[in-house]
């Protein structure tokens, strides 16, 4: 298995007299398998919210979508099931499959609805399961809710009790620095957008939204088939400037496909900046937008930065592995004409999209509900200018009702949050410069 990297700025053309001018570099990351690859056996575990809220219809649909995921599972993978309530607990432990129908036998006699709501403690046990079965696997975790996270009571200055949602966001970066990808599913319309898309950020994984619990079979089946993809684990972005080049200092880097979100950037000891990636997968390429200011240059085509990958590949059981070291140029002229590339656009655009919603969010919470219905009316134009009508259809309802003054609701929340971050089917094939 290797990488398939590649990189744009959206001017590749520098004007010479200019002392500093700021470009966007796209980078595009990918798994390419060779003829001999195989597939990467799943290391799955499935940590289930089984509290009250859950009880009836939305329990059975999960186990449904569980059932169907347990079918799709191959000779060599692993399965292991947590369910939390007001406590959390191991209904399968990690195994291999080899007895698929007993598995969801004892899923279905097991995974009954009552109780609280204990996010952190089903989370913890998960990751010790996922632990378990680690060694030549992809290893991920769905983690499922309908509820909010259990928090502690601050009396003056004490806390008092613990704070589910402090320890899921601790447990989240434990994950990823074990190399576990911990994806997110909302179910409903009453569980906290903000802390399950973090849990979902901190670890590369996706946040995704049941509405309603019949929608539980496709998009479990959605996202089990993205991650069967997966050639490669552990990937960070290296990224090392010339002198005179040097990254933006307010949120310098964010991936934009398959989803977007705000990526850290840690400094390297020899100078150079590492962005974790997390899994990488052979038919959905991840895209990364770097802002970058670059000083005076002299004349002529410049290498601006390095780029290479560094990886593990589970299937020959080799960590950190580098992929060649590409530089990146500009053309650093004296008659400047710009020269622009479409794509990088519109992965432009749809960090715009998604930042635009944020501060439209940031609005709301502060009581500025025209701001609001301003800054999501600006989301859905920018949603449109990249083809993507279903954010903007829902970005301009949500406009039109705060305009209305109307209340958002739960629901129209959670659909603004998902709009934000949808994948762009557009801005994924960025050529090399």
């Amino acid at each position: 298995m290797k990488v398939k990297l590649l990189s744009a700025l959206n001017d590749n053309n520098v004007d010479v007299a200019q002392t500093s001018s700021q470009r966007q570099l796209a980078i595009t990351i990918s798994a390419i398998a060779g003829e001999s690859d195989q597939n990467l056996p799943l290391n799955l575990c499935l940590i289930l919210d089984k509290s009250g809220s859950m009880h009836g219809h939305p329990i059975k649909t999960v186990i449904q979508a569980v059932e169907g995921l347990i079918d799709r599972l191959k000779v060599g993978d692993r399965i292991s099931v947590v369910a939390f309530s007001g406590t959390a607990e191991v209904i399968i432990p990690n195994q291999a499959i080899e007895d698929p129908e007993s598995i969801k036998s004892q899923i279905k006699s097991k995974l009954t609805a009552s109780g609280g709501t204990a996010i952190a403690d089903g989370l913890e046990l998960g990751i010790t399961e996922l632990m378990k079965g680690t060694r030549g696997a992809v290893s991920q975790a769905f983690l499922l809710t309908d509820g909010h996270g259990e928090s502690g009571l601050r009396i003056w200055k004490w806390d008092i009790g613990r704070d589910d949602n402090k320890r899921c966001l601790k447990l989240a970066q434990k994950a990823a620095k074990l190399n576990l990808t911990i994806n997110t599913f909302g179910f409903g319309n009453s569980w906290n957008q903000d802390l399950l898309e973090k849990i979902a950020d901190v670890g590369g994984g996706t946040l995704a939204h049941i509405e309603r619990p019949e929608q539980a079979v496709e998009q479990f089946s959605r996202l089990f088939g993205r991650i069967q993809s997966i050639g490669l684990t552990n990937a960070y972005l290296l990224l090392s400037l010339v002198p005179n080049v040097r990254l933006a200092e307010l949120k310098p880097i964010a991936q934009v496909a398959p989803d977007t979100i705000e990526i850290p950037v840690e400094p390297e000891a020899d100078g150079s900046f590492a962005v974790r990636l997390g899994d990488l997968m052979q038919d959905v390429e991840r895209v990364v937008l770097a802002n970058i200011y670059l000083g005076q240059l002299p004349e002529g085509k410049q290498a601006i930065a390095h780029l290479q990958i560094r990886y593990d590949d589970p299937l020959v059981n080799e960590e950190g592995l580098l992929s060649p070291l590409m530089p990146v140029y500009a053309d650093v002229v004296r008659a400047y004409q710009p020269a622009s590339n479409p794509q990088v656009q519109q992965s432009i655009l749809a960090l715009a999209k998604y930042r635009q919603t944020q501060l439209a969010e940031a609005k709301l919470q502060q009581g500025d509900r025209t701001g609001a219905a301003t800054m999501l009316q600006t989301a859905a134009k920018t949603a449109l200018q990249i083809g993507d009508k279903g954010a903007a259809t829902v970005l301009q309802t949500s406009a039109t009702r705060l305009q209305a003054g109307e209340e958002l609701s739960e629901a129209d929340l959670k659909k603004t949050r998902i709009a934000s971050k949808t994948v762009l089917t557009g801005i994924v094939k960025i050529q090399c410069c």
